[in-house]
């Protein structure tokens, strides 16, 4: 019989407790150890009924987990999940992968150097509505895909920026938001050739942007849009339509992404289908629509699941760092555009 894998925690916030939650229901693994150094942890580590370290370095030599989740700032995640590799621990590390590209690179390499995997936190791909619309597009259900569309479109409330980070350069919504829908669609759609964008603080004035429009021309031909807002009253996002954080009211009618090709075109996260029957196509026949379906799962479970895979060698990561870090260069070839007012190439790298 194999023994629960013995998994410790970097980072004891948000992310870090709900991925414990999710831990805790997983028969293929157990919490082992937290390390965090602020004033909250020791009590949370005392209610999980394990050891509590102020210094990661210190939780990795004494504790020994077979792998590690790092889920502290962003501006840590590179720095740490490098100890975990140098200490031979797979690391499941919270997106973004990391803040600069050339820190994403070492962090590359060193991974690729050592064999010691790294999972990185792009939960979405998890999850099977994602999964199966990536078969549909595969399969060929919509021919040729020609066009995406994309919204991200919420009301973040007021007191969300009463912490001061939030409002600075940085730490806008292409960051915290915006690179899990440029990630599902690299995911979905392949990678991007080249961008264009406008960004804007109008609303709130704050030193981060409050709306984006982005255009997108992807390797493959389809030419795509996303139009985000965290400044709007809307029904459009991922967080409110797919109902996959209770978190959030869900919006079950609405879309956030709208794909279109040759032979169909497939709404997410409905994933309703349309095509034209065999009598004939053209905007003048009756479009035919299809429910497809797929098996249910928690994304964030299902990522853990993975995980407890990757870290016993049995698979290779869904999202390894060099694929996240292309993410990244996405999200930093749009900053670019938006400030040059040119296209921009993602870096590669």
């Amino acid at each position: 019989m194999t023994l629960p894998l013995r998994i410790a925690l970097i980072g004891a916030g948000v992310m870090g407790r709900q991925h414990h939650q999710h831990l805790q229901n997983l028969a293929e693994a157990q919490l082992c150890a937290i390390a965090d150094p602020g004033p909250q942890a020791a009590e949370f580590a005392a209610q999980c009924g394990v050891p509590c370290f102020a210094d990661h370095l210190q939780m990795l030599e004494q504790v020994r987990p077979e792998a590690v989740i790092v889920a502290n700032p962003n501006a840590l995640h590179v720095s740490t999940a490098l100890d975990c590799i140098a200490a031979g621990v797979p690391v499941l590390l919270e997106k973004p992968v990391g803040v600069h590209l050339d820190e994403v690179r070492e962090l590359v390499a060193a991974s690729e150097r050592s064999g010691v995997p790294v999972l990185v936190g792009h939960h979405r791909r998890h999850n099977p509505l994602i999964a199966r619309a990536r078969a549909l597009i595969e399969e060929g259900a919509l021919g040729r895909l020609t066009t995406v569309t994309a919204l991200w479109q919420v009301q973040k409330p007021d007191s969300y920026y009463d912490i001061a980070w939030r409002r600075e350069a940085g730490a806008g919504m292409l960051l915290t938001n915006l690179i899990h829908d440029l990630d599902l669609l690299r995911h979905l759609c392949g990678e991007v050739r080249q961008v264009q964008a406008i960004t804007s603080n109008g609303v709130r004035g704050f030193a981060n942007e409050d709306s984006a429009a982005v255009l997108l021309q992807f390797e493959g031909g389809a030419l795509g849009s996303l139009t985000g807002s965290d400044a709007v009253a809307a029904p459009w996002s991922w967080e409110l339509d797919s109902g996959e954080n209770p978190v959030y009211p869900r919006q079950a009618d609405q879309p956030c992404y709208l794909l279109a090709g040759t032979r169909g075109a497939l709404s997410i996260p409905q994933l309703k289908r349309w095509h034209y029957n065999e009598a004939g196509a053209g905007w003048h026949q009756p479009l035919q629509q299809v429910q497809e379906h797929f098996a249910t799962g928690e994304a964030l479970y299902r990522q853990l699941q993975h995980f407890v895979q990757v870290a016993r060698g049995q698979v290779q990561p869904l999202v390894s760092a060099a694929d996240a870090g292309r993410t990244l260069a996405l999200v930093e070839a749009i900053r670019q555009a938006a400030e040059s007012g040119q296209a921009c190439v993602p870096e590669p790298l």
